[in-house]
């Protein structure tokens, strides 16, 4: 049910609205790895059917996407007409309310893609644009809008992060052998591609015995990109105490989740509803888990999984090499059923995108 707070206008889109508001999305991509807690933002201005002006949220904790783009022409946007992906803040945070600089500036009509999914916010951008007689339609590629924020979207709705869990198996299903050795399964090229996965994601969590058994950096290690995700482990058992692990190295922070920080549950292991809480309020709207198949499958079991990236060598490991993922289904009836959304080569490897139907 739609607010009662303002009247949303929805109108038929122009092929040039459309064109803008695709702009203002391709351009809201490029803050992925830069804008944090933050939405992913584009923002694109026109007058008298030209474009004049377009930027996109940078970095966090610095200007919003509407901020920079009136920048460009000094915020006089008299008679302009403004695409923006997600409704205008409201509210004064880390930077001054966006709606109020667009009514000081002139603007004339603000086209938004979607609304702000904060329940607590929704809205208010939009009342206080029209309250100043601003022209507002909203819904303009709202799907894509929506799909591109969906960690933010998620973080706002539930208070828990978007939940993808990468997997690299090879082609019967098994991601490492019986002794643990897993490296490597797949290509160099998969290996890159994963690296890139985890810059688009604010968090990485494993488990104690992936840390145990390999001992990884857990880190973005691409020319092109020099920030890196927090690290996330789930150590149940309280065995991560080795400071010289990769994983406490300076490049990146990390977090230890374990009995004595962390919400447990009556057989010892720990809540991990509530550290995904606890994570949504420290501000990660985006988790990557790369964990073995036991916490894959506590993950699976609890439902706070989102989407599965699944990369799949062309090799046989063998009956006795570990699973993708432990869990203890028994008859046909208790099967998990996936959609594929995406499938691809990435080298010599397949790379399946896949959600819970």
């Amino acid at each position: 049910m739609l607010s009662n707070l303002y009247t949303i206008i929805i109108m038929a889109f122009t092929q040039q609205d459309t064109e803008c508001m695709s702009l203002a999305l391709k351009l809201s991509e490029q803050g992925r790895a830069s804008v944090g807690a933050n939405p992913m933002v584009g923002c694109v201005i026109t007058r008298d059917d030209e474009i004049i002006a377009e930027d996109f949220h940078r970095q966090y904790g610095e200007g919003h996407a509407e901020i920079n783009a009136l920048k460009q022409i000094n915020h006089k946007a008299n008679n302009t007409s403004l695409y923006v992906t997600l409704e205008p803040c409201s509210h004064l945070g880390k930077t001054p309310p966006c709606a109020d600089a667009l009514i000081k500036a002139g603007v004339k009509k603000v086209i938004i893609a979607m609304l702000d999914p904060n329940p607590l916010v929704s809205g208010r951008g939009v009342k206080m644009l029209q309250d100043a007689n601003i022209q507002v339609e909203v819904g303009l590629l709202k799907d894509e809008a929506s799909e591109l924020n969906r960690g933010f979207v998620k973080r706002m709705r539930t208070g828990m992060p978007f939940v993808t869990s990468k997997i690299a198996m090879s082609l019967d299903g098994r991601t490492a052998m019986k002794n643990g050795e897993s490296k490597w399964i797949t290509s160099d090229a998969a290996r890159k591609d994963v690296h890139k996965l985890r810059s688009e994601n604010q968090a990485i969590m494993t488990g104690s015995g992936t840390i145990i058994n390999d001992n990884p950096m857990m880190t973005v290690r691409l020319n092109e990109i020099d920030t890196n995700p927090l690290r996330v482990i789930i150590d149940s058992g309280n065995v991560i105490n080795d400071k010289s692990l990769n994983i406490f190295s300076s490049n990146a922070d990390t977090l230890v989740l374990n009995n004595g920080n962390s919400k447990t549950l009556s057989n010892g292991k720990l809540d991990l509803q509530s550290a995904l809480t606890k994570l949504g309020e420290m501000g990660v709207n985006n988790l990557l888990l790369e964990a073995g198949s036991g916490l894959n499958g506590a993950m699976l079991e609890a439902g706070l999984v989102d989407e599965f990236i699944i990369y799949t060598a062309p090799l046989i490991l063998g009956n006795d090499a570990r699973p993708m993922i432990d869990i203890p289904l028994k008859t046909m009836s208790e099967k998990i059923k996936l959609s594929i959304i995406d499938i691809r080569h990435v080298g010599t490897d397949i790379k399946i995108r896949a959600t819970l139907k």
